[in-house]
């Protein structure tokens, strides 16, 4: 079978603050403005963080900011209510505990690579070889601050959920591990561009960058899919390299074979308090807990503990309120940081996701996510979501299969949101049939039937 080739730390302490442009990411050294004060997003430097390196990160944000640390949908750590006063002070501590945090380009490998015998290929290796090459290449690409690259080798926690620009998935065709290369999408929606050897895979990547930097620092993905698509003579028909099956949430335990397993712990709605996350890790710790990961899904996984102790650790994380069974159903509701935190946001998301479990229980069967979202963004699940909730101008506008920029397919006035919940939740238990989930009764109802449940006095 013939395959396609490729084609042709300086201190914040006397460095001003760059006002943060719409649109950009918010890391350490470019924070954005919010509801409660600046953001910074930090993305880890390696696999994963020490308990004591999370540990210090949780001081240093009860002492630089309000104390609220969140995991985002992707898998990056925030840090909230900063100051233009306290941000340099909190890159020093950062540095002085000798924590590492990735900057540049995003490249994202899964959350258990290297670990998870079910992978196909190191997608950590691929990933560190892309890095050098952007590094190394002169004059420095200017690319998009939201532009991601995925790097997916497979395993129980793959990424096939998250959206990125490039995607490379690792796939087995007549026993030879390759790389499927795509643009601008999930799994499921990004263009397929081409299969590639593993030698093909960093030059194909760094050609698309250099097209991507070219046109400037806002171009993204799917501005070139066409392009891109059109200058590969693709050798091989990928419509028979079979979809990923999508991981399951991060929350639970993963088993590793071997006597290996690994918690997954959720954040409910994303969030936790610092002094909540540091007598977490102390008691962790105290389990024999080396090496915390961060996973999508506003998750941490917990490295190290004995099969034994597992399930003590499981117990305390569910006595810290936190998501750490599958069943949870705080685990299929995904909701931003909401009005008070967020400069954008004009919806209460925490209280309409807590509405969305009392009054709709039916809806968070896992077969979908329930999105609240505070504004037309999207950001704590960009995607497209079997219902979203998010801000409308006289209350609520409720978007059926779409993602919060989505036209609202129905609106709520505000007085009446529990109220259309109970309704909906109603509808489905009634109407789901035999073995039915909640998703395939809505998909089944459609547009017109779920609307009609949610506006009825």
């Amino acid at each position: 079978m013939t395959f396609c080739a490729a084609p042709s730390d300086r201190s914040m302490e006397a460095m001003p603050l760059a006002p943060m442009r719409r649109g950009a990411c918010p890391s350490l050294s470019t924070p954005m403005m919010t509801g409660d004060g600046l953001l910074a997003r930090l993305r880890p430097g390696k696999s994963g963080f020490a308990l004591a390196e999370l540990a210090a990160i949780a001081d240093a944000a009860a002492l630089c900011g309000n104390g609220i640390l969140e995991i985002t949908a992707r898998g990056n750590l925030q840090i909230r209510g900063l100051t233009m006063q306290t941000v340099p002070l909190l890159s020093q501590k950062i540095a002085d505990a000798g924590i590492a945090i990735a900057e540049g380009l995003a490249i994202e490998t899964p959350p258990l690579a290297r670990l998870d015998p079910t992978e196909i290929a190191d997608a950590v290796c691929v990933a560190e070889r892309l890095r050098v090459a952007v590094a190394a290449h002169q004059p420095p690409l200017i690319l998009a601050p939201k532009l991601s690259v995925v790097v997916d080798g497979g395993g129980q926690l793959n990424l096939g959920a998250v959206t990125a620009d490039i995607r490379l998935r690792a796939v087995r065709i007549n026993g030879e591990v390759l790389w499927l290369l795509a643009l601008a999408g999930t799994e499921a929606t990004a263009r397929r561009i081409a299969v590639l050897e593993d030698a093909a895979v960093v030059p194909a990547v760094m050609d698309i960058l250099k097209n991507l930097a070219a046109i400037g620092r806002e171009a993204r993905a799917r501005d070139i899919v066409g392009a891109v698509s059109a200058r590969w003579a693709v050798a091989t028909d990928l419509d028979p390299i079979a979809p990923i099956v999508l991981a399951p949430n991060a929350a639970g335990i993963h088993d590793l074979g071997e006597g290996c397993s690994v918690l997954g712990i959720g954040l409910p709605f994303g969030q936790i308090q610092a002094q909540g996350l540091g007598a977490l890790l102390e008691a962790l710790e105290i389990l024999g807990a080396k090496e915390i990961r961060l996973a999508p899904g506003h998750a941490l996984m917990v490295l190290g503990i004995t099969v034994d102790r597992i399930g003590a650790a499981q117990a305390l994380a569910l006595g810290h309120g936190l998501r750490a069974f599958p069943r949870d159903p705080h685990n299929h509701i995904a909701a931003c940081a909401g009005v008070g935190a967020c400069r954008s946001a004009r919806i209460d998301t925490r209280a309409v996701a807590q509405m969305v479990m009392d009054a709709a229980p039916t809806l968070l069967d896992g077969s979908l996510t329930v999105h609240v979202s505070g504004c037309a963004k999207g950001c704590a699940k960009p995607s497209a979501s079997a219902l979203t909730i998010t801000a409308a101008p006289t209350g609520y506008g409720l978007v059926v299969n779409g993602p919060a920029s989505a036209a609202p397919t129905a609106y709520i006035e505000e007085n009446n949101i529990r109220t259309a919940l109970e309704h909906l939740d109603k509808l489905v238990s009634e109407r789901k049939q035999g073995g039915e989930s909640a998703r395939s009764c809505l998909t089944r109802l459609g547009a017109d039937g779920i609307t009609a449940a949610v506006q009825q006095g």
